[in-house]
């Protein structure tokens, strides 16, 4: 028999509990291993993924903007796949649905992992299969509109005629806004102003350059501005337009567009139907030099076209657009106007 020595406890009815511990804490620090380096990857590969699906959804929205004949206009766009690929890192993803509604003007592309030996959709885990999962679904949804503009912002302060756009896309002109002789036939009065006493702009929104525009308002309307004078709290986005355009960048704003005018003056107000597309070549909104006057004659407008005193306006062309701009309501596709794609 064991004899007990006095004093000291016996303690090995206890060998092995701290095994038993590390190996039950190993199993924990595995799950916590699982949790930071396999989900970190999830989140790069659902944001690699949603990149994809927003890429896919703005590219078949901006076909269907354009021409809802496209074949990319479609459930089996082949650019949808395309795009969605060359935001994975390793070039492959599934284009899991494309569910396009061109009576609602929306397009939702799902887009999933597409790795080598695993069903579509499906990632391969790398800690958490030591726990028995081997692999999770992953996939990212994004929805696109597109529409022509009914509400939003112009961030230059005037509207020209609606017979200045129709069937003179991409024909650069002169939209004069003061001077004698101008624009007859376009709603526009004698002094060549769109109203007698007027200067071809809007009322500016307070401490603003631009001003808000909802044509489906109750009136859809927009209050007219008087005087020759350049308008105000607009020389940083001329200068920003002069600055992007000696870049070699095009300028391009969307310009409300009127189909009729009454009043005179402060009292003048424009029918609005539209906003159309118009890339800017250059301007004279006041006397001389920047921000007032740029690229106002040859060699980088052609003579005819140049703004002479006591003119004011801008020159450029109206042009077939699909922005990506935000702030916009959009409603349905006007064939005069521009034409805007956004994220849902």
């Amino acid at each position: 028999m064991r004899r007990l020595t006095p004093g000291k406890k016996n303690n090995d009815a206890e060998r092995g509990a701290v095994s038993v511990i590390v190996a039950i804490m190993l199993v924990v620090l595995l799950g916590f291993g699982a949790m930071a380096v396999d989900v970190a990857m999830l989140y790069s590969e659902r944001a690699q993924l949603r990149n994809g699906a927003d890429a896919a959804a703005l590219g078949v929205a901006q076909k269907c903007a354009k021409n809802v004949s496209d074949p990319n206009c479609s459930d089996t766009s082949s650019l949808a796949r395309s795009l969605a690929n060359s935001n994975a890192n390793d070039g492959l993803s599934n284009i899991k649905s494309i569910v396009l509604n061109k009576t609602g003007r929306t397009v939702t592309a799902t887009v999933g992992s597409q790795e080598a030996g695993h069903a579509p959709n499906q990632v391969s885990l790398f800690l958490a299969r030591a726990l028995g999962f081997n692999t999770t679904e992953v996939n990212a949804p994004s929805t696109v509109g597109w529409g022509s503009p009914e509400k939003g912002p112009t961030v230059f302060p005037i509207t020209v005629s609606i017979c200045q756009v129709r069937g003179q896309k991409d024909v650069m002109q002169l939209l004069r806004l003061h001077g004698t002789g101008a624009n007859p036939g376009c709603f526009y009065g004698p002094s060549g102003a769109a109203v007698e006493g007027g200067f071809g702009g809007l009322k500016q929104d307070p401490g603003q350059c631009g001003a808000l525009i909802d044509i489906k308002a109750s009136t859809g309307t927009a209050g007219g501005s008087t005087g020759v004078d350049p308008p105000s709290n607009c020389e940083a986005l001329l200068n920003g337009w002069a600055a992007d355009m000696n870049a070699g960048k095009d300028v391009i704003v969307l310009l409300p567009i009127f189909n009729k005018v009454t009043g005179t003056g402060t009292n003048a107000v424009f029918g609005l139907t539209t906003f159309a597309a118009f890339k800017v070549a250059g301007w004279k909104v006041g006397n001389t030099g920047l921000p007032y006057t740029f690229r106002n004659r040859t060699p980088d407008v052609p003579a005819s076209l140049e703004c002479r005193e006591p003119c004011r306006g801008i020159i450029g062309s109206f042009v077939q657009y699909v922005s990506l701009a935000k702030g916009y309501t959009l409603g349905d596709v006007n064939p005069d106007g521009a034409t805007v794609v956004e994220l849902r």
